[in-house]
């Protein structure tokens, strides 16, 4: 005598998952391909600055050199459109300095000054915001990002041979502390997963002037934005697995080529 059964979804499901188990499905082999995940990453930064000032009325002036900048970063990848792996966002905190130096006229000899000040440097916390946009190999990585940043600027050093004591190491009433523009930049990656070293070099333009464009006169306004450019050389550790399958897509990928697709085996 011959009997049949048939056996439930959720029967088929239980028999399939005690009869193969994880230690089983791990051995089974699966073509690699190269896959970009979603992952993130945080990161370690030091480089240097070349600091510049717009000012309106434009003034004669040499880029200062500040070899202190540094910061911290995180960076979260994913993709656009659930298929697109190109892009990121970035969030930082960065320590770095802002300033001017006027130049010397080779004809006359005179160094223009601002409140008597020839050169003036402050130290500036920032905080930018980032989009990336990066294009990836297996051990290689073009990145180009823009966006914002937030800051603070946290003292102040004028030198010059007629500025008043008073102000060398002091804001004015109308000095503006608050920082705040754009900034972009490109780059390059090394990646040695779960290591990557990224070289960048970003341009930062700010919008808010060192002072109130009035405090002089109020007919004839001055401006002062500061204009960097900055070089940073980090090491980036990623928190989750930047390529290929994770152990758990692995799993359900030997699962599926054992039994077929789930959705068509209920």
């Amino acid at each position: 005598m011959a009997f049949s059964f048939a056996l439930s979804a959720q029967e088929k499901k239980s028999w399939r998952d005690s009869t193969y188990s994880d230690i089983y499905l791990d051995t089974v082999q699966i073509q690699k391909k190269f896959i970009i995940n979603d992952y993130t990453l945080v990161g370690f930064n030091y480089g240097a600055q070349g600091n510049r000032i717009l000012f309106s009325p434009p003034r004669n002036q040499v880029t200062m050199i500040n070899p202190v900048y540094f910061g911290v970063t995180y960076t979260k990848y994913g993709k656009m459109f659930g298929y697109m792996p190109y892009f990121g966002l970035q969030a930082g905190l960065f320590y770095g300095k802002e300033g001017y130096r006027f130049k010397t006229d080779k004809e006359t000899g005179i160094t223009s000054d601002l409140e008597g000040a020839t050169e003036a440097v402050m130290e500036v916390v920032e905080v930018p915001l980032l989009a990336e946009f990066h294009l990836d190999a297996a051990r290689f990585r073009f990145i180009i990002d823009a966006g914002i940043y937030g800051g603070y600027r946290l003292n102040i050093e004028r030198t010059g041979p007629t500025v008043a004591p008073e102000i060398q190491n002091s804001f004015r009433d109308f000095d503006i502390k608050l920082d705040y523009g754009l900034k972009g930049g490109i780059g390059v990656g090394l990646l040695f997963d779960p290591i990557e070293f990224h070289l960048k070099a970003h341009v930062k333009y700010g919008w808010s002037s060192l002072y109130q464009p009035d405090y002089y006169s109020q007919y004839y306004y001055r401006y002062a934005y500061p204009f960097d450019i900055c070089v940073t050389a980090g090491v980036h550790f990623q928190l989750t697995k930047r390529t290929g399958k994770t152990k758990k897509d692995l799993r359900k990928a030997a699962y599926e080529n054992v039994f077929g697709s789930t959705n068509n085996n209920q």
